[in-house]
């Protein structure tokens, strides 16, 4: 398996079961990033698809128009994997999209429910990111101390991910 594809597969793991991520419009006003649930169906990982639902009155969908470059930042629960994420973010409210993600958690956000007027469903098309994995670990301390390069041993837990 090569550092790339490996480094793509722990991104999309991590991400289905984290999800809370930094995402934030890029250029010009663009605010700043907020906190936001992912929703990454195993479909989405191919095409680079994550998904976020919003209100119409938070300032990232204001912001987003009809479709902005975005960044997302991303850390893994247990800090095992890092990454910024590139890609562009759409309003996108599909009714399909919606019902196939609705979930009781999403519901306690919107008083009308999938018909509420301000529910805004967002699309990330994910281009690329530069990912990290983190192996700060006793083990790794125990390799430095025995001599191995900590240099040579961090280039294979980096690069940059086309998604």
């Amino acid at each position: 398996m090569s550092n790339e594809q490996e480094l793509r597969e722990k991104f999309w793991k991590h991400l289905k079961s984290d999800r809370t991520v930094f995402l934030g419009v890029t250029g010009g006003d663009h605010g700043h990033a907020q906190p936001m649930t992912a929703v990454v169906e195993d479909e989405d990982c191919e095409r680079g698809v994550i998904w976020f639902f919003t209100s119409t009155d938070v300032d990232l969908a204001q912001k987003t128009g009809t479709g902005r470059e975005a960044m997302m930042h991303f850390a893994s629960k247990g800090h095992d994997v890092w990454a910024c994420v590139h890609g562009t973010l759409t309003p996108d409210n599909d009714r399909a999209v919606i019902e196939r993600l609705w979930n009781p958690f999403i519901a306690a956000w919107y008083k009308d429910g999938k018909d509420d007027p301000k529910l805004r469903l967002m699309r990330f098309d994910a281009a690329h990111a530069q990912i990290w994995l983190n192996e700060n670990s006793v083990f790794a301390g125990l390799k430095m101390l025995l001599g191995a390069d900590p240099k040579k041993e961090y280039k294979d837990k980096v690069a940059e991910v086309s998604l």
